[in-house]
Formats: structure tokens, sequence, C-alpha cells
């Protein structure tokens, strides 16, 4: 028999280019930095950057490395409502959402990307990388102790890649996010601007 407790509704599929972005803040003892972490909610695919502040330049800034950094064509990013990422909720429908796109938005209709906002008060429509976020923090920052802001920058980017390359998720039936990515390049090669295979770590040296 079934129980009374609804069925969990699952994400709706989209193809690989749909992304997730947020920011937390984590300290080494040279003080405070932003982390700017985005994953794909179909690949999995990670990407983290470690800036000092965090505001509509730097977020603008981690959505260039984003498209520079993924081999295929994102189509939609999803933020919270953050000034970095959009007009505060009193100034979208007036001058200022008429006369002046945020940056980050500016950002997203040069490569043509559609940015969709989390309902208010709604954190957990964002959970992935909400999650992923929290991984990340737990394999650095809430275990080892950082002098530097670039000690935690290499180890940060050396967890990516581990992730990225050699993590097995079930999720993907046990493939890398990485290969992933290949599988779906194999059967949707129009989704990519550059062959993926070729940004394999010591594929070519």
């Amino acid at each position: 028999m079934e129980g009374d407790k609804p069925k969990k509704k699952r994400f709706a599929d989209y193809p690989i280019g749909y992304v997730h972005v947020d920011l937390a803040e984590v300290r080494t003892e040279q003080g405070k930095l932003y982390l700017f972490v985005a994953i794909d909610r179909t690949s999995k695919l990670a990407f983290a950057k470690l800036e000092a502040e965090a505001n509509r330049y730097t977020a603008s800034d981690f959505l260039r490395a984003l498209v520079a950094f993924v081999t295929y064509k994102i189509h939609t990013v999803l933020t919270d409502n953050g000034v970095q990422f959009c007009h505060a909720p009193r100034n979208r429908s007036g001058p200022t959402a008429l006369y002046s796109r945020h940056m980050f938005d500016r950002v997203c209709h040069e490569h043509d990307i559609e940015h969709r906002l989390t309902k208010p008060n709604h954190p957990w429509t964002n959970g992935q990388v909400e999650r992923m976020n929290r991984t990340i923090k737990y394999a650095t920052v809430k275990r080892y102790h950082y002098e530097t802001h670039e000690q935690l920058r290499a180890h940060l980017q050396l967890f990516v890649d581990a992730y990225n390359y050699a993590r097995r998720l079930r999720t993907l039936r046990g493939l890398t996010p990485y290969e992933h990515v290949l599988q779906v390049w194999t059967k949707e090669p129009e989704r990519f601007r550059i062959d993926p295979s070729h940004l394999i770590p010591g594929s070519y040296s």
C-alpha cells in the first residue's frame, strides 16, 4: 500500500548548460574572501573562484570566467536575488530597470544566456549549488588552516579538479562530471564550442 506522503518532485530535465551560481564567505589567516561557485544542473561540472569582494564587478568577472571554462554553451544561469547578480527588488520596475541593465545581466546578454532568479526567501530552489558550497567548505576551510589566500586558492583548485575529473557520482550513474560531459558531446556536439577531450589533464603535453 502507498502511504500518504506525497511523492518528491524531481527537477525538470534540462539539456547540459543550465548552471546554478551562488557565493559564500570563507576565511584564511589573512582575512575574509568570497567564494563564487557554479555547478551545472545536468553534468554536475563545478567551477569555483575566490574574490576579495562580492559585488557586481566580481560576479560579472566570475560569469565571464565560467563561460571561458566550460566547453559547451551555457543557456541558463540561476542565481539568488543578491545585489551582486541583479537590481534590488524595489528598483526592478522603476527607472533603474528601464534605463540601466545590471552588469551581470549585460554579461548574460553578451553570451545569449537567460538569467533566472530564485524566489525570494526560498533558498532551497538553488540547493544544488548550496550543497556544492558546503562540500567545498568541508574539504577546505572547515578541515584545514590556511595562512595565506594563495594557499587556499591552490587547494581549492586541486579539489575542484579532483571533483570534476575523478569523483564518480551516483546521480551520473557512476560517471565523473567530465566523463558525463564527454558522453553528451558524442551525442550532441552542436551544443559544444570545442572538443572537451582536448581539455582532459595530461592528454596533451
